[in-house]
């Protein structure tokens, strides 16, 4: 029996909904009648997330997409296209497998020890950053840089990976020498992983760093399992506090928390 026939487009279309935004895209070559249902609006709406439309309203310059776009043009301009929200402070995408939620935490939205000073942190503005500023090492002996944000606003059952997104001016120094410390944790709690890492690690240390293809490097700083979303404040930290050697030359755009693959 030709299923196309047996059942009307809408309950093809919630059938649909049902699946993921990479069967419905195969499901869409099947016929002209699974096309259409495939790309409908209301099979794409569930894969979006059911708070996108408050989301996407907290953006000034992108809030005309919620009628602009149809459901899947939507889905996929917000994979490929981060938002700004939160008065230019944070970043909101979509992880494009699953329709998670990815959100990278901007300069102005970090907690900067010392940022106060400008012969230690500097805010300058990059056109390769999404942001309108980045915060860039003048000057510095030891540095602490947190982003917070709430688990509630993250998808649920979701294990997430925290990126720091930087790079290095061309000149810069220190930080060759020494590793900083990263946590990923929940704020009154102390049960993070402390891992060392080597931002400009010489030539014969591993490189942990990856290149994103932005023109930004990222690299991992922990990682952390979104059950319900009620933990609270989740931190995401560096701390370097025993350098004898002055610190110059990174740049950060941000950091970023994105579903991490299966």
């Amino acid at each position: 029996m030709d299923i196309t026939i047996a059942l009307p487009a809408e309950c093809i279309s919630s059938i649909i909904s049902l699946t993921t935004p990479r069967d419905a895209c195969r499901l869409s070559v099947v016929s002209r009648v699974f096309r259409s249902a495939a790309d409908s609006d209301s099979a794409w709406e569930n894969f979006l997330p059911s708070d996108y439309k408050q989301i996407i309203s907290n953006s000034v310059s992108d809030s005309s997409l919620i009628t602009s776009l149809s459901k899947k043009d939507l889905y996929f301009h917000l994979c490929h296209n981060p938002i700004i929200i939160n008065n230019g402070t944070m970043s909101f995408a979509l992880e494009p497998e699953s329709g998670k939620k990815c959100y990278m935490v901007g300069a102005r939205g970090l907690s900067i020890a010392g940022a106060d000073e400008p012969y230690t942190w500097i805010l300058t503005s990059l056109p390769e950053s999404r942001f309108p500023e980045v915060a860039k090492v003048n000057s510095v002996w030891w540095f602490n840089v947190k982003a917070m944000i709430e688990t509630k606003i993250l998808s649920l059952r979701t294990n997430y990976g925290a990126y720091l997104v930087f790079k290095f001016a061309v000149s810069t120094s220190g930080f060759e020498r020494r590793p900083v410390i990263s946590r990923v944790y929940i704020a009154g709690s102390d049960n993070g992983l402390r891992r060392s890492l080597s931002l400009d690690p010489s030539r014969n240390m591993a490189r942990l760093s990856q290149d994103r293809g932005d023109g930004w490097m990222e690299i991992e700083m922990g990682e952390f399992f979104n059950e319900n979303g009620g933990d609270g404040m989740l931190v995401c930290s560096l701390l370097e506090f025993d350098s004898y050697i002055a610190m110059r030359g990174l740049i950060i755009q941000g950091i970023e928390l994105r579903p991490k693959s299966d």
